[in-house]
């Protein structure tokens, strides 16, 4: 038995009357582009939190940052979706888990796969701002000091600026992880891109076409943001620290 290709497909209706099959992956793609942004967004304030405690001088706030970024880097995400989605209701107050349950879709699964995504890149943002801070000189910190910054000025205006700037290629890496792990909130229901691909596989029996158009669109997304995080890197780079392409800065320099 042969496959019969139809790479025309994409501009064929989709049996939900939603629009042509290329339309239902467009859908899929700003729900992809939606979840990754709302998510990174709480990664990145969660993660510098973190990732700043956990260079701090008291070592019970660094007690509490270690066994933050343990514990989501050390769970699956897989599992971790599952907890924040069918678990996590049932934790918080009645009320607020009943307001959570009854959400309409696909608020109630996006919401938890936001936080989900948040929260588990959040741990390794965290890690990489502490490498950050602990890769500059410890007399940046006692500069601060001898201005007369208190601890949380010398990291606001000394240490996270430039901690920020070293760290922007490893940060564009995790974004680019936080886009490709949007996928794994198919398994909560929610209709991101490659749940957009499945559906239409299932409509049409077109397997091929359908992931081959999801490769293609997730191919495209992270090549734009690669070229964003180089321009990026090229205009904050640090002389003497890190080069312009997001490399250590040649030799001399």
């Amino acid at each position: 038995m042969h496959y019969h290709w139809n790479w025309r497909i994409y501009w064929q209706q989709s049996p939900d009357g939603s629009g042509t099959y290329l339309h239902t992956l467009f859908v899929g793609l700003g729900w992809t582009l939606a979840l990754a942004l709302l998510a990174w967004a709480i990664a990145l304030l969660l993660g510098i939190v973190v990732g700043v405690i956990r260079t701090t001088p008291l070592r019970w706030l660094e007690r509490i940052g270690n066994a933050y970024v343990e514990l989501f880097r050390n769970i699956p995400l897989l599992v971790q979706m599952f907890l924040w989605y069918f678990v996590m209701p049932e934790l918080v107050p009645t009320a607020l888990g009943d307001w959570i349950k009854q959400m309409p879709p696909p608020w109630g699964a996006f919401v938890p796969a936001v936080l989900c995504l948040g929260t588990f890149t959040s741990a390794r943002v965290a890690e990489q701002v502490r490498a950050g801070i602990n890769s500059l000189s410890r007399g940046q910190g006692m500069a601060g000091t001898a201005l007369g910054l208190t601890l949380p000025q010398t990291y606001r205006y000394v240490l996270l600026p430039m901690a920020l700037r070293i760290i922007v290629p490893p940060l564009g890496s995790e974004f680019l992880n936080i886009i490709k792990n949007s996928a794994v909130a198919l398994t909560i229901n929610v209709v991101e891109l490659t749940a957009s691909a499945r559906a239409m596989q299932e409509y049409s029996f077109q397997v091929f076409e359908a992931f081959t158009a999801a490769t293609v669109i997730y191919l495209l997304v992270n090549l734009v943001v690669v070229l964003l995080m180089r321009l990026i890197e090229r205009k904050i780079a640090v002389p003497g620290l890190i080069g312009p392409s997001g490399g250590p800065a040649p030799a001399g320099h």
